[in-house]
């Protein structure tokens, strides 16, 4: 029997309590591995005296009962045998796992590019637009002197027949004297034809052909007169008429575009 000492008061009920439950003897809950011919189970008797306690009891000391899972399936070959070190296969499976890597990389290359240019040609124009971008004037249908006015892009364009004294004319003048400096021979590539925007360079307006003090091309919105190679030479325009690209596929035909 267990006996408990304590000052009485307020803790007296709850000492009565643990001197009945510690005063009660010993019994098994579950069956055990451990018999009762263990010295080392003893409960101690009323008497003082040390005696085994009788029947089984359930000692566990490790979680035997949980199914440890098979990963075999997701092991490489070279290291499923637990004798062999996974050093010896380290190249073979070194050089696998580069491979897979070069691969995915190509792949992802490959499919990015696509991306890219499928988007890039979805933002380019179409080929109504892309017709519309140039334009083939023929030009034997244009007489020596003459200035003709075709609509490119949405602008006026002016293809000028230009004759033989306009030729001479506009390539011996000084430079010097000009407000946007630029001499006829880089402003045509055939002497005999001169192609430019027919958008006045000041504020926007159609110039007239054939007309001006210079006789080229003339802005009666402000003044603006030009010599027949395009180039400014009185009133408030600041630059040049403005040259597209063109180029001769054959002597009659020009290409603007």
């Amino acid at each position: 029997m267990v006996s408990l000492a304590g000052p009485s008061g307020c803790l007296s009920p709850y000492l009565h309590t643990a001197k009945l439950l510690l005063s009660r003897q010993v019994k098994a809950v579950v069956p055990a591995a451990v018999s009762s011919g263990h010295a080392a189970v003893k409960q101690r008797g009323s008497s003082g005296d040390s005696a085994p306690i009788s029947g089984h009891f359930g000692v566990r000391y490790a979680h035997t009962d949980i199914r440890i899972p098979d990963f075999s399936d997701y092991r490489r070959h070279e290291v499923m045998d637990p004798k062999k070190s996974a050093q010896d296969s380290s190249e073979t499976r070194r050089a696998f796992s580069y491979l897979v890597t070069a691969s995915t990389a190509v792949v992802g290359v490959y499919t990015a590019k696509t991306v890219v240019t499928q988007f890039v040609s979805s933002m380019s124009a179409s080929a109504d637009v892309l017709a519309l971008s140039k334009i083939e004037v023929k030009l034997s249908d244009i007489p020596e002197g003459k200035n003709m006015t075709f609509k490119w892009r949405g602008k006026p364009l002016f293809v000028r027949h230009r004759t033989e004294k306009e030729i001479t004319t506009e390539a011996g003048v000084d430079l010097s004297e000009l407000r946007d400096p630029q001499h006829d021979k880089d402003r045509v590539l055939n002497p005999s034809w001169v192609i430019v925007i027919g958008v006045c360079t000041h504020l926007g307006c159609v110039p007239i052909a054939n007309a001006g003090d210079y006789g080229g091309y003339y802005c009666p919105c402000h003044g603006s007169h030009y010599d027949a190679s395009g180039r400014i030479r009185k009133g408030p325009a600041p630059l040049n008429l403005e040259v597209p690209y063109y180029e001769f596929p054959d002597e009659n035909t020009v290409i603007v575009g």
